[in-house]
């Protein structure tokens, strides 16, 4: 598969193109996340080229009907293939629009946007696809709840 970076800057944390598919997938599975059950972004990730998981808080368990509609919207977002792209802006103008607390102490007083489309926005430092058609297939793997944690873990497949 050809990935073109959307944007590939030496302070970027993953810096390596063979990421970006799966940490773009991230960014649509959080956006989904957040619409379908008011939840926020994952409070916690760990992104890799092979299998991903993040953590959401929810108060009870999501069904095996809504972990196969949640894999299904992805996928849809994907096959949308909409275009990735940026924008930096003045932290102190983002406040409203984002929560700054995961932000480091000495962030600069700009801060990079990434944008999927219309469909999701983020603060983020990572390497990302051109298009959200160079992503792949998105396949929930598994999933596990418990004490208010919702862990998903997923993988992505070549079309």
């Amino acid at each position: 598969m050809d990935i073109k970076i959307a944007i590939n800057e030496p302070s970027v944390k993953f810096k390596d193109a063979s990421i970006a598919p799966m940490h773009t997938a991230e960014h649509i599975l959080n956006g989904t996340m957040n619409k379908l059950f008011n939840c926020g972004r994952a409070f916690s990730s760990h992104v890799e080229r092979k299998k991903s998981k993040l953590d959401y808080h929810l108060k009870k368990a999501l069904t095996e009907e809504q972990i196969q509609n949640l894999e299904m919207r992805v996928n849809q977002v994907i096959d949308e293939d909409l275009k990735i792209w940026t924008e930096f802006v003045k932290k102190a103008d983002m406040s409203k629009r984002f929560d700054l607390s995961r932000l480091p102490d000495n962030a600069s007083e700009t801060v990079r946007i990434v944008h999927v489309g219309d469909y999701d926005e983020c603060l983020c430092v990572g390497t990302h696809v051109a298009h959200t058609a160079q992503i792949g297939y998105f396949r929930i793997t598994s999933n596990h709840w418990q004490d208010g944690i919702q862990r998903l873990v997923f993988k992505l497949d070549e079309h």
